[in-house]
């Protein structure tokens, strides 16, 4: 498996993680490299990777990899009535203002209401438990998206 940096950015917009899995040709390699490069980003490289990815409820557009899987991680979201819509806008908001970042969650498999009822939840957490959800939840993301890539034959 050939990997362009544009291949790995779609999976992890950390610059830092890039630099890490490049090279990697075998998934398992991959993916091993993977979960030791996100164990060890500083926060700042989190960060980094959390300014690619939209919030929760809105609709990436474009034909680019990454936005073809956002759309279709948050396909949870696909017929959520308005008032749902609305209580995910006023808690990313919320969170927003609690912690500075977009919330970060694995969408895939989760239902809309899962995801709002997880936000609620985690404005309850302090900031360094939050930063712990956030990593295994940008990890699982991650994971998912070699996986995407290796379906593909990238």
């Amino acid at each position: 498996m050939e990997l362009s940096e544009a291949d790995l950015r779609a999976c992890c917009a950390s610059r830092r993680w890039v630099a890490a899995v490049a090279g990697h040709r075998d998934l398992d390699a991959l993916r091993a490299a993977s979960r030791r490069a996100l164990d060890e980003l500083e926060w700042a490289d989190v960060e980094e990777a959390l300014a690619a990815h939209p919030r929760i409820g809105d609709r990436v557009g474009g034909g680019a990899r990454e936005a073809g899987w956002s759309r279709g991680e948050q396909s949870g979201m696909d017929g959520a009535a308005t008032g749902l819509r609305d209580a995910l806008v006023e808690g990313n908001r919320a969170y927003e203002e609690r912690f500075g970042h977009v919330f970060l969650i694995r969408a895939s498999g989760r239902s809309a209401l899962e995801m709002l009822a997880d936000l609620r939840r985690r404005l309850g957490n302090d900031a360094e438990t939050e930063r712990q959800v956030v990593r295994r939840e940008l990890a699982e993301i991650v994971d998912l998206r070699l996986a995407k890539l290796a379906e593909e034959g990238a």
